[in-house]
């Protein structure tokens, strides 16, 4: 068997069909090259510029607001895709294929979809800056991108964990979708910085530093904004999250590895859903 010709692939093939076509991966990838472009032309404002960022201005300007739109579209999307009407399912999932195949090729269907229209957004306004203020910072860019990608994976697992149930219906699964958005992207964070208010130095060092390497969303941020901007990116806080995890290289390597806990644990919990729901 070909590898074009694989069940996960020609699963992933569909889905990808089925979300191009969607208004709404149509519509995230016209408000993702939009911001980006506004972003860049009015970073100069409140310092009484004008014109076009570069590249690495606009990628840190950026990063925040990668971290709250792009999980929540990944959620919202995935959830909409893959909690498909009872019927439909039922006739999908009776297919003489894996059901543990079925789920993941269409999670990477999705993933390709929506990564596409991350390239096509910040592509477009790439392009711009690329004209009016050259190539430098280019890399900065990149590394942004990467981020975006990895918030992609890390949310379309978690879609696929709350709609991989049989008996779960899709207004229900998108408004826990919702609250997973904003526990993890806003409230974590509010909680935290209140509860390092009332401790001392060290236990709020050590607080805020597990807190960045348990949450994805903060993760995925702190080491996008590493990448771009190196040790400086945090100033204090840099140095006490380098002494936790003594240095650069440390830093990176447990960064990666929350990420990729969550990309992969979701995703398995999906799959030993699927494979036992009641369809």
């Amino acid at each position: 068997m070909s590898f074009g010709s694989s069940p996960v692939v020609l699963c992933a093939r569909q889905e990808l069909l089925l979300a191009a076509r969607s208004r709404w991966t149509q519509i995230f990838a016209a408000v993702f090259g939009a911001l980006a472009l506004a972003v860049a032309a009015s970073g100069y404002v409140l310092s009484g510029g004008g014109g076009i960022e570069d590249y690495a201005r606009t990628a840190t300007s950026l990063a925040s607001l990668v971290i709250l739109l792009v999980p929540v579209t990944a959620l919202v999307i995935g959830i909409l895709a893959l909690s498909s009407d009872r019927g439909a399912t039922e006739i999908l999932y009776s297919q003489p294929v894996a059901r543990r195949t079925i789920l993941l090729g269409r999670v990477l269907g999705l993933f390709v979809a929506l990564a596409a229209a991350q390239a096509i957004g910040l592509g477009g306004a790439g392009l711009v800056i690329f004209w009016r203020a050259g190539s430098s910072g280019l890399s900065a860019y990149g590394i942004l991108f990467a981020g975006a990608l990895a918030a992609t994976a890390i949310f379309l697992g978690i879609a696929a964990l709350l709609a991989s149930g049989g008996s779960v219906r899709r207004s229900r699964a998108l408004a826990i979708a919702l609250i997973v958005w904003f526990g993890a992207v806003i409230l974590f964070d509010v909680a935290v910085l209140a509860a390092a208010t009332l401790l001392t130095s060290g236990p709020a060092s050590r607080l805020l530093v597990t807190a960045v390497l348990v949450n994805p969303a903060d993760a995925v941020r702190t080491a996008t904004l590493l990448g771009i901007h190196g040790t400086t990116a945090f100033g204090a806080a840099s140095l006490a999250l380098l002494r936790f995890t003594r240095g650069p290289v440390g830093a990176a390597l447990l960064l990666g590895a929350s990420t990729l806990f969550w990309i992969l644990a979701p995703l398995a919990l999906a799959v030993r859903r699927i494979e036992r729901a009641d369809l």
